[in-house]
């Protein structure tokens, strides 16, 4: 990359050189181009010093900002789980000893506080394997049980992979699915929602705050839209629940999927909430012992359990001093960023938002060759679930986005643990290495110069 760039820089200063002698040779009573020369000469030398990343060694593993892909446990969450994991090894539903009597209170315990942090009932609290499990037990369950009365589902295009996999699997069963449409800040225009209802909808589930541009949905006027026309309503508050207040009662919501490792907890455990009264039915999509109320059989993990109840507790506890450090934080690498550099777009609604997730557009720079330059930082283009798909982001089209900007995108996912120092050095790094880039694109070039590149007609050769 060094060498494309001198070469560059070499055949620019090629080009002034010609310029200025045929300009000299044309005009010989004009002799300006000299200080110019030197000038662009010293420019080269001060670029190559400031751009030379030749010398750049990263030491330990690199920073982390992207804690919408998980979030580390939290050492509270760690000390509540080893005892499980040593001592305290009974099967939590073997009721005929202490080894399981002692493991089942734990479990019992977990569940309450899972529920307090939404303002549920315990005993709508049903532990499964994560948010995906959880996805797709509420999708495919209420379709399927409902499915001989209502065949019809709503949805959003920014849903997270394992709900829009859930509902085209719900498709080729014979059910008819609406993807309805985001507007260009990511949320959703709740008029096609009603519009979109008819006696036939059994379900509508629509994500809290989207895991790529950190939109928050409306939703309380969700709920309570989906309530007045007796249709379920089911959210992935995977990216919520911990860090935003959620209360399922006053939100009308019906179905609510969580996952431990997005809010400081273990990996591999998550919930369902499945709401009693107005009772929601549903189909349990794995078959075995009955357990979690016959909705999810197989043996409960009481240590992640116990992790998932922990994490929840710290989580209820700290959640205002957590959302004031981590505004404070996304708004000053946001500042610091666009204080700098110019053509930088922020992707999702600004003021409708979890601001841990700050989804940035650099123009005229690639996405993947901006992560590759910052090396010492662990950051995403998008959803860690589709990251190795090299199409730009799926969220990020839907919203609108010009596909050169949306393969342009990175996602700063800030956190509980995340300091100031961090944010400062990967602002810093990311104005250093945008400079860089554009500096070797002609595109850029082409702007400087004033060259609207959304009137040119590019032909293939």
């Amino acid at each position: 990359m060094q060498k494309v760039l001198f070469c560059r820089q070499q055949t620019h200063l090629v080009r002034t050189l010609l310029r200025h002698n045929s300009s000299s040779s044309a005009s010989p009573a004009k002799s300006t181009g000299a200080p110019k020369l030197a000038a662009t000469s010293k420019e080269f030398r001060e670029r190559q010093v400031r751009f030379n990343i030749k010398n750049e060694q990263t030491e330990g593993r690199p920073l982390y900002l992207d804690a919408q892909a998980t979030t580390p446990l939290d050492p509270r969450v760690l000390d509540a789980m080893l005892p499980y994991l040593t001592n305290y090894y009974g099967n939590p539903h073997s009721r005929t000893h202490a080894y399981g009597w002692e493991t089942e209170q734990a479990v019992e315990k977990a569940r309450e506080q899972v529920a307090r942090l939404i303002g549920a009932d315990p005993k709508e609290i049903i532990f499964t394997s994560g948010a995906t499990e959880s996805n797709n037990i509420s999708c495919k369950g209420v379709a399927r049980f409902y499915g001989t009365k209502k065949k019809h589902v709503i949805t959003t295009q920014t849903e997270h992979k394992c709900v829009l996999d859930s509902c085209r699997a719900l498709e080729n069963e014979g059910f008819r699915v609406t993807y309805l449409p985001v507007q260009a800040n990511g949320l959703i225009d709740l008029k096609q929602l009603e519009s979109a209802l008819t006696p036939d909808t059994s379900l509508v589930s629509i994500m809290t705050v989207n895991n790529e541009i950190g939109v928050q949905q409306p939703i309380q006027e969700i709920g309570q839209l989906c309530r007045s026309r007796k249709v379920f309503f089911h959210t992935d508050a995977a990216q919520a629940v911990g860090k935003v207040p959620v209360d399922v009662n006053s939100m009308d919501i019906d179905l609510m999927s969580i996952s431990g490792h997005k809010l400081y907890g273990p990996k591999g455990v998550g919930a369902l909430y499945v709401r009693r009264r107005p009772r929601v039915r549903l189909e349990p999509i794995q078959s075995g012992g009955g357990q979690e109320r016959g909705l999810r059989s197989g043996t409960v993990p009481a240590p992640l359990v116990v992790g998932l109840g922990a994490a929840a507790e710290l989580a209820q506890q700290e959640m205002e001093y957590d959302k004031k450090w981590v505004d404070f934080l996304s708004n000053r690498l946001l500042e610091r960023i666009t204080a700098v550099l110019p053509h930088v777009i922020r992707n999702g609604d600004p003021k409708s938002t979890y601001n841990g997730c700050l989804n940035l557009s650099f123009a005229y720079v690639e996405g993947e060759s901006l992560l590759m330059a910052l090396k010492d930082v662990a950051l995403s283009s998008g959803s860690a679930c589709t990251s190795a798909s090299l199409e730009p982001s799926y969220v990020l089209r839907a919203i609108g986005t010009d596909e050169d900007l949306a393969h342009s995108s990175i996602r700063f996912g800030i956190g509980r643990f995340t300091t100031i120092e961090e944010v400062d050095y990967t602002a810093d790094k990311c104005i250093k290495h945008v400079e860089r880039l554009r500096e070797m694109s002609p595109l850029w070039e082409m702007v400087q110069e004033g060259i609207d590149l959304k009137t040119i007609q590019w032909s293939q050769h």
